[in-house]
């Protein structure tokens, strides 16, 4: 067992207008934190591995190709790998709990995930 420390908590992300940390990685999953500030923008790409999000804090709408969706606290949504997403409309500090499977950035090639400045 491990617990793993500061998943899903608010962290400044600063300049970059939006932020990515891993936590916790194995080859079968790895989890981290997504944090954008209200009225930051999502610059993230599509992934090549499947992803599950859960809001911790905040508010926004997610965009998928076919899809808008309001998104809030306790909201789980899933990703399959290879699907356009991004968040808009950010209204209020958006903190995510993100959990890949495989682990992230694991099959190659891929789309990444925006880095931290």
């Amino acid at each position: 067992m491990e617990i793993i420390e500061g998943a899903g908590v608010w962290a400044d992300p600063g300049a970059a207008g939006h932020d990515w940390v891993e936590q916790f990685r194995t080859p079968d999953v790895s989890v981290g934190t997504y944090c954008i500030p209200a009225g930051g923008r999502d610059t993230q790409s599509p992934h090549a591995e499947d992803e599950i999000y859960v809001v911790t804090a905040g508010n926004a709408k997610i965009a998928t190709p076919g899809r808008i969706e309001e998104v809030g606290p306790g909201a789980v949504i899933f990703v399959p790998a290879g699907e356009e997403h991004r968040f808009t409309e950010v209204t209020e500090d958006l903190t995510l709990l993100v959990m890949f499977g495989p682990a992230f950035g694991s099959r190659e090639p891929g789309p990444q995930h925006p880095k931290s400045a």
